[in-house]
């Protein structure tokens, strides 16, 4: 392999790639089991594991799962140490696990508000803080935190998403600004609307043929006219996670079809 595409290869990295059981992390884990990385990944739940590891498995990617909550410290401390034993320190860490609750602001509960930000925010420090220390040994490490278009914009209804999305997009830049001189670099990468099985019921045609409402508001704001697929987030992720981006930290890098530079078409 010539030097320019050894850049870009994972060969014998050690991947963390939190909530890739289905949609974007899995996704992510295929690309970096494809440029050569070793798959950890977690879930909260047996079921979902086991339909995971069935899933890597018929792509033919030996992954390793784990059994944790990525809000909770001693669990992701126990993951991390696991980890370590069984296939060594982790060199990327993808932090994915997510979830959103499309909630009005003035009805959404403090409870729901906390659980929106504790997985979306307070997780990713949780799992950042338990892997650097690993990473400053090695003298390397890469972050990448699965921001959001809300790490920018507001929208009806994502109050907690985007309060959470918009404060991961400033921790991954004070992880930049404190552990850059460490060869730690961390960015973020910030999808647009991707067509995955959770947002299939906003692409349904409708009873006339026509597109739904929301997938017509999507396509007008997108200069590519379509929704993105978890395939379009593999490169961005790859180049990420690689050596060929040792030198990009503290950024966003925003895998949306344009949308954030758009003010969309006139009515």
């Amino acid at each position: 392999m010539d030097t320019f595409s050894k850049n870009f290869s994972l060969e014998g990295k050690v991947a963390l790639v939190t909530g890739a059981a289905y949609g974007i992390g899995f996704a992510i884990a295929e690309a970096y089991a494809k440029a050569g990385a070793k798959i950890a990944f977690n879930c909260r739940s047996q079921h979902h594991m086991d339909q995971a590891l069935a899933d890597y498995k018929a792509k033919g990617i030996e992954a390793k799962g784990y059994i944790c909550d990525v809000t909770n410290e001693e669990e992701v401390k126990k993951m991390v140490a696991d980890i370590e034993k069984e296939l060594g320190v982790i060199d990327i860490l993808v932090n994915n696990a997510g979830i959103i609750k499309r909630i009005p602001m003035t009805e959404m509960s403090v409870e729901d508000f906390r659980q929106v930000v504790d997985i979306d925010l307070n997780a990713p420090f949780i799992v950042s803080k338990a892997v650097i220390p690993g990473m400053i040994k090695k003298g390397h490490g890469k972050i990448i935190n699965i921001c959001s278009m809300m790490s920018e914009l507001g929208r009806e209804t994502v109050s907690a998403y985007a309060a959470a999305k918009g404060g991961l997009k400033m921790l991954t830049r004070n992880i930049c600004s404190e552990f850059g001189e460490h060869n730690i670099q961390c960015n973020g990468i910030g999808p647009g609307y991707i067509a995955t099985p959770q947002t299939a019921p906003l692409r349904e045609r409708q009873a006339d043929g026509s597109r739904h409402p929301f997938d017509s508001f999507i396509i007008s704001k997108t200069p590519a006219a379509r929704w993105g697929t978890p395939e379009d987030l593999m490169g961005p992720a790859v180049f990420l996670a690689s050596d060929a981006s040792d030198f990009v930290n503290g950024h966003v890098l925003y895998v949306d079809g344009g949308i954030l530079a758009y003010i969309g078409k006139q009515p």
